[in-house]
């Protein structure tokens, strides 16, 4: 389950963070995730609470924010949405799509005390 090392990473943001911006606790996360980066997102609630006890952000809110996936067509050259990786053009068909939205996760806002 690669969510329970994600959330350590998390983690590890969250107390570099503590210490160089002076907080003492983390009350919510609000965590962009996108249609195409692969994670669970109930796997990753659940290791959120795992790894978070006896931290910082014990018993912090997890907020997801959802991003969709978009990628360009080359043939067409415009930008689609595709819900997951290797989804063909929904306009022509084509394989041809580079992925430039919605593979990524990243911690987008943070309530703290």
């Amino acid at each position: 389950m690669h969510e329970m090392s994600l959330c350590e990473s998390i983690l590890q943001v969250l107390e570099e963070q503590a210490h160089t911006q002076q907080y003492r606790k983390v009350k919510t996360v609000w965590l962009e995730i996108g249609a195409l980066s692969g994670v669970e997102v109930e796997a990753l609630r659940f290791s959120f609470d795992v790894v978070t006890q006896g931290s910082i952000a014990e018993q912090a809110t997890l907020e997801i924010i959802e991003v969709p996936g978009q990628a360009w067509c080359l043939p067409c050259a415009c930008n689609v949405a595709v819900q997951q990786l290797y989804d063909l053009c929904p306009h022509c068909g084509s394989h041809q799509l580079q992925v430039n939205s919605g593979d990524q996760m990243r911690i987008k806002e943070l309530e703290v005390e």
